[in-house]
C-alpha cells in the first residue's frame, strides 16, 4: 500500500522533523500508562513512530517499546534513538508484529494518514485482550509571540486538502468499527523551550511545506524566517496534548 503523497515527504525533513517538533514529557507518558494500566516492561508498539520522539520517551518510562515506521529516512533516526532492533519497517495497515503480541498501541499525530479501517483491523490483531490505544495530538500554541496571528494565517492559507483537518476524524472510524470501548480523553499541557530556528523547522516540517516545489518553498521558508527574526519569541511556549484512550471490548464467550 503507498503512502498519502503527502506523508511521503517527511523523509525529505527528517532532520527539520527532529529539530523542529515537541518533545513528550514524562506527564504524557505517565498518564498515558496509568490510563492503560500499562506495568513497566509493558510491551508497546509506537506505530508511524517517525524520528522516534515518542518511542524513546516510552522507553525512557520503562515500557519495552517496539516501534514500526515505512520510511527508511526517518525509520535510520529512528533506529539510533531507540535500537536498531527495535525499529522495524512496516505501515499499520501491515504491521510486522505477530498476532496478540502487544499490550497497547500508541500512534502519535499520524492516525490521519492511516486507512483507517484496514490500521483498526491490524491493530486490534496484534493487542493482546483487552489491549490499549492511545491516540496523541500534539499543539504548540504560539500565542505568545507577537507574530502568532501572522504565522498562522500564512500557514492556513498555504495548506491544501488535508486529511488531518479535512478528513473523517479517527474516532469515527473507532465507533464504525464496533470493537473498541467509548473513547476518553486527557488532555496535558507542558512548557517547551522556543527560539525561532526551532519554529521555522517545524514549520519546514509540516507535510505541505515539504511537499511543495522547491522555488515555493524556499520562498515561504524566507517569508516565515523573516516574520520570526522582526518578531520576539518567548523563551517558552505551550504545548498541549490530547490523549484519546480505548480499550478493545472483551468478547464474550
Amino acid at each position: 500500500m503507498a503512502l498519502h503523497p503527502l506523508a511521503d515527504r517527511f523523509a525529505a525533513v527528517a532532520g527539520e522533523y527532529e529539530r523542529g517538533r515537541p518533545e513528550y514529557p514524562r506527564a504524557v507518558t505517565g498518564a498515558l500508562a496509568g490510563e492503560l494500566s500499562l506495568a513497566p516492561g509493558a510491551r508497546v508498539l509506537d506505530l508511524a513512530a517517525g524520528t522516534g520522539k515518542l518511542s524513546r520517551a516510552l522507553l525512557a518510562a520503562g515500557l519495552d517499546v517496539v516501534a514500526v515506521e515505512p520510511q527508511q529516512e526517518l525509520r535510520e533516526r529512528l533506529a539510533v534513538a531507540v535500537g536498531a532492533e527495535r525499529a522495524l519497517e512496516g505501515l499499520a495497515e501491515a504491521i510486522p508484529l505477530a498476532s496478540n503480541s502487544v499490550d497497547a498501541v500508541t500512534v502519535a499525530d499520524a492516525f490521519h494518514w492511516f486507512d483507517h479501517a484496514a490500521a483498526l483491523a491490524e491493530i486490534a490483531r496484534v493487542l493482546a485482550p483487552a489491549g490499549g490505544l492511545a491516540v496523541i495530538t500534539t499543539a504548540v500554541d504560539w500565542s505568545g509571540a507577537s507574530w502568532a496571528h501572522e504565522l498562522g494565517s500564512l500557514i492556513t492559507r498555504l495548506r491544501p486538502e488535508h486529511p488531518q483537518f479535512d478528513g473523517p476524524r479517527w474516532q469515527q472510524a473507532l465507533a464504525a468499527d464496533g470493537s473498541w470501548e467509548e473513547v476518553r480523553e486527557v488532555r496535558i499541557s507542558a512548557s517547551a523551550p522556543a527560539h525561532p530556528e526551532r519554529i521555522a523547522d517545524h514549520i519546514a516540517s509540516m507535510s505541505w511545506v515539504a511537499a511543495m516545489p522547491d522555488g515555493e518553498r524556499a520562498a515561504t521558508l524566507e517569508r516565515v524566517r523573516r516574520l520570526l527574526e522582526q518578531g520576539t519569541t518567548p523563551a517558552q511556549l505551550a504545548v498541549h496534548y490530547a490523549l484519546g484512550l480505548t480499550r478493545l471490548r472483551t468478547r464474550a464467550g
